[in-house]
Order: C-alpha cells, then structure tokens, then sequence
C-alpha cells in the first residue's frame, strides 16, 4: 500500500515537473502572458491569489492595469464587473434611443431660468416715474402696488398685458401707450384726416410713430382741451353717457343776464333732441353787457352749450373748453400740444373705473 502510494506521488511530481519543464522551454523563447488565474493583481500585505484585500491605488481599486475590475456581490464573493465592450454597445444605444429628438426644455423654475415678465422698477421707469432707483424707493415708500397687492420686496416682476399696476392708487399705463392734450384753436376740424384739406387734428400728430385718435369733437369754431391718444378703451369710456365725465366751457355771451339763467341751465333746457342740464354754472366776468360764463355738464352732444344758451335767448359769440374730466387747460398756449404727466393718465383711468 505505501508503495503504491509513493508511485501515486512519484507521479504527480512527474507530471508537476513535466508541466515545469514546458513552462522554462517557452520562457527561452518570449515570455507568455501568465493565465487569469495565474494573475495577481495585488501587491500589498495580506493579497492573496483569490483578489486584492488591501493596497494602494488602482490595486487596491480593482486590479492592476489590464485586469478586469471586480464588484463585491453578497456574501463577501466577487465577480467581474461588465466589460469595455459592453459599456461601449450601451452607450451607442442610447445615442440611438435620442438622437434626432429636439433639445428637453428644461421647467422655467430650475435654478437660473429666465423668469417670465418685466421687473417692476423697469416698468414704473419706462412709464415715466424717473430712474430705476427712484422707482425702487417708490416701492421701499410701499407707494406700489400690482393687482391690488401693496409691493415691498424690490426685483418683483409683472407681465405689463395683464397686470394692474398703480402708484399712489392711480393706475400706470404700463403698455406703450400715448396720452397728449392739445389747445385746438378755431378752425381746426376735429378729424385726423380731412379730405377737402382743412386744417384737422393730425397735423398736429404727424410725427408720431403709433397712430392716435382724438377722444370725442370739438367743433370747428370752439377752442380748447381736446385728448388724443392710441388708448381705445381708455378713449371709448371718455366718451361714454355711463360714466359722465364733466367737461367745463368758458362761453361769451351779451348780456344783461336774469340771476335764474343759472337755475334754469341746471333744470333742463329743452330741446329738439331731449332735455339738457347743466351740472353747474357762474358768471366769471362781466364788462358792461359782455359777459364771460362758466358752465360745466356731463353730456357730449353735438352743439349742446352753444344750443342750450341761445335757447335761453343768450347766442355765443366765442366758446372754450377748459377742461376734459380732470385735465386742464391751464396756461397752454393755441395750437401747443403736450404730453399728459403720469398722475393725470392715472386720475384719467380713475375716473371712468380702469
């Protein structure tokens, strides 16, 4: 029996050593590359042939350069993580999968996305209110407010089309909008356009870029606040019976004048076309028998101030408006036009409800 055991190691040893003399006749010749199982991708203390369990740098990361990487699975066993070529196939599939697809927009919250609307600053600023840092200590003053919301923190935005934004309660005409008074003088036809080649409104315009019309008439011989401006709304509830807008005439007329010329004004004057009453009515100057008179109604028909004193039996010989709801005429001179300020587009906009 030891015997036989003795061959049996006799030849194992013989074969060990055969496969020992093959390996030392191809190392004569050039070096063969070792087995994966040969391979030791370790150098540090305590590696051993099964795989790295200490070390530095990529040893210590997965194996030397060249070897395949490994990922710890459960149970403290590893396995080979996937190869190059696999990653490879991957990804070109994936370049497959998208291309030709356009660009993913991105959500307008992510961090540095261009936020809808204008600042507030730079809006109050474009309708006039001076620089950006005077708006910005309008707001400090919490002086605005957008959409009936008083505002105190700088940089707010708003969208000009849709949001309401005021000063002071009066409303900012946030759009590129218009507003401008002119002293029409006698002669002027209340037109934009006159195709017999009087003298009308738009001569006065004919610079302007956007395109204005005038808000309600003026006849040919009257003088004075007539608005123009490119704001239809705005333009349209000026003009309007339902929200009676006041308008103020200076009228001369020869007298002498009863003292109930004024109660039977504000009574109603009748005529061809209904009832006209005046809202209010004062002698501003007397002259011997020229008088100068001021009378204030809320209606818009055609002639009315000139009907309603010859039917009281006083015909105007020279007539002036002086005012148009809240904007006056002041010391503007005949023929001079001048663009509204802020504060009057806004008590404008307040007084037919905008």
């Amino acid at each position: 029996m030891r015997s036989s055991g003795s061959g049996r190691n006799s030849g194992r040893g013989n074969h060990r050593g055969a496969g020992n003399n093959r390996d030392e006749r191809q190392g004569q010749g050039r070096p063969r590359k070792p087995r994966p199982e040969e391979r030791r991708y370790d150098v540090g203390p305590g590696a051993t042939q099964d795989g790295p369990k200490s070390g530095r740098g990529g040893a210590a990361r997965g194996g030397a350069k060249g070897g395949p990487k490994q990922t710890q699975q459960r149970g403290g066993r590893t396995a080979p993580g996937r190869s190059r070529e696999y990653e490879a196939r991957a990804e070109e599939r994936n370049r497959e999968r998208y291309a030709g697809k356009k660009d993913i927009k991105l959500p307008k919250t992510f961090p540095g996305a261009e936020q809808e609307g204008e600042r507030l600053q730079k809006v109050l600023a474009r309708a006039g209110y001076g620089s950006r840092r005077a708006c910005e200590e309008l707001i400090e003053q919490a002086r605005v407010e957008v959409n009936g919301e008083i505002v105190l923190e700088q940089g707010r935005r708003v969208d000009p089309e849709k949001d309401e934004v005021k000063v002071d309660g009066l409303t900012v005409a946030t759009q590129s909008y218009q507003f401008f008074s002119l002293n029409k003088p006698a002669g002027v036809v209340s037109t934009m356009e006159d195709p017999e080649g009087r003298q009308c409104l738009g001569d006065y315009v004919t610079n302007r870029e956007t395109r204005l019309f005038h808000v309600g008439r003026l006849d040919t011989e009257t003088e004075g606040v007539i608005l123009l401006t490119n704001h239809g709304e705005l333009a349209h509830r000026l003009t309007h019976p339902k929200y009676g807008v006041k308008k103020t005439y200076l009228a001369a007329i020869v007298g002498p004048i009863p003292r109930d010329l004024g109660k039977r004004l504000k009574d109603g004057i009748q005529l061809e076309d209904g009832y006209a009453r005046a809202d209010h009515f004062r002698v501003v100057e007397q002259t011997g028998k020229n008088y100068l008179v001021e009378v204030t109604l809320h209606e818009g028909r055609k002639h009315i101030v000139r009907r309603m004193l010859a039917e009281a039996g006083f015909p105007v010989e020279k007539l002036v408006r002086t005012s148009f709801g809240p904007i006056t005429l002041g010391d503007q001179k005949s023929g001079w036009l001048r663009r509204l300020s802020n504060t009057e587009v806004g008590m404008l906009m307040k007084e037919v409800d905008l």
